[in-house]
Formats: C-alpha cells, structure tokens, sequence
C-alpha cells in the first residue's frame, strides 16, 4: 500500500497516479504510465507518453512535473499617488540558485487552496499587506514555468489606499511567513526592474502590463483620420 495512491497521503490525497491519464485532447500524445516520485506536500509525478512528431513518426518520451496546485497574484495600485504596494519575503529557491541573499520583492501572491482566483488573491493580498480589496481586475492567467512545473497563474490588479487598509499584513506567522509590505513610486519599480533588483517574473510581469495597458500608462489619442 502506497500513501497517495492506495491510501491516503499526510494531505488526504489518494489516486495520485491517475493523474492526466485520463487526457484526449491531444491524438499526438498517448499517456501510457504515471509514477509518483513524491507526495510530501506538494506531488513529483514521472509520466512516460508516446509522441508523435511533425514527420509521423512517434517515440517514447518521459517528463517529470511538480504540481503544487494553481496560483493567483495581484498588483495595488495608486494610480492618483503613483505608487504600488509589494511585498519582500526570503524564497530559498532564489537563495540557493545565485540571488544575493534569497530576499525578493514580490507582488502579494499565493496558491488557489480550493478557492476561485478572486476569492484567493482577495485573501492573500489581505494576509500579505493588509489591504482588502473590492473586486480585482482579471488581468492574465498563464503558465509560468511549463516545461516542469503545472502550475497557472492568475494575474490581478486592484488599486488600494487608506480606505482599503485593514491590518497590519506581514502574512500568516503559523504558516512561517514574515513578509514586508513595501510601497514604491511605480516609476522607482520599473528602474528597480531595469536594474535587476526585482527579479520575480510575476511582478515583473504585472509592472510592465501596468506601463503598458494598466493604470500608469501613457494614452495617445487617436491620430484624426486624414482625407486626400
């Protein structure tokens, strides 16, 4: 017996394996094996599928992804102050893999746990800095890193201000989280891009959507048609 197949993992989960064997959407794809490599929290599956290729041809290939569920993250604005809310938290990943000391600066996301993307970006940009929005503007949704990890992301943008401040944020201690909430000219956030300092995709993702189509960018009017 197999905690997160035949009996229940730590997290209740069982039937691990079945996992996108069930998949027809693809008649160039044919899923014939998933093996769990690990379901301490998060799952690492191995799928081995036959594919066939633009010649016709088809071969036997293996990945491995991690599903950690899907996410959901949101940019605060003041489009009237001109400045965003983000947060700055330690992400060993970063740490290990050459960021200086690990700390980033962050739009407040986090996982789905269940609930719609609205309903989980509301509560996390609450946990993470203390602003309850209203409803957030649907901005994106894609995957962020799809050659390994399943995970989608939803994008948001909400602008808050003082009447949307109702805590101190900082995240939820129990779960481990000591988060900073940061509030920056969205004009020292872009230089912050540009120099490299914020270096989490998202974010720069939502800086760059709110300098182009967003609340901070610039709109030209239309030329005035012309007659010969």
């Amino acid at each position: 017996m197999t905690a997160g197949i035949d009996t229940p993992d730590r997290r209740g989960r069982t039937g691990l394996d079945r996992h996108g064997r069930d998949l027809t959407g693809n008649p160039q794809v044919r899923i014939t094996d998933v093996e769990v490599l690990s379901c301490d929290w998060y799952v690492l599956r191995k799928t081995t599928f036959d594919y066939r290729h633009s010649d016709g041809h088809w071969s036997r290939e293996q990945r491995e992804t991690y599903d950690r569920g899907d996410g959901a993250t949101i940019l605060l604005y003041d489009a009237d102050r001109g400045t965003v809310l983000l947060t700055r938290q330690f992400r060993l990943p970063a740490y290990v893999n050459g960021h200086p000391d690990g700390m980033l600066v962050e739009t407040a996301a986090g996982l789905l746990d269940g609930d719609s993307p609205e309903e989980a970006i509301r509560r996390e940009a609450a946990e993470e800095t203390g602003h309850t929005v209203g409803v957030p503007e649907p901005v994106f949704a894609v995957y962020m890193s799809p050659g390994s990890v399943t995970e989608r992301l939803h994008f948001f943008a909400a602008p808050y201000g003082p009447g949307t401040a109702t805590a101190e944020g900082g995240g939820v201690a129990a779960e481990g989280e000591d988060i900073a909430v940061m509030e920056l000219p969205f004009t020292e956030a872009l230089d912050r891009v540009r120099s490299g300092e914020i270096a989490d995709a998202k974010t720069v993702m939502l800086l760059q959507w709110a300098a182009l189509d967003g609340p901070f960018a610039v709109r030209v009017p239309p030329t005035a048609a012309t007659t010969g």
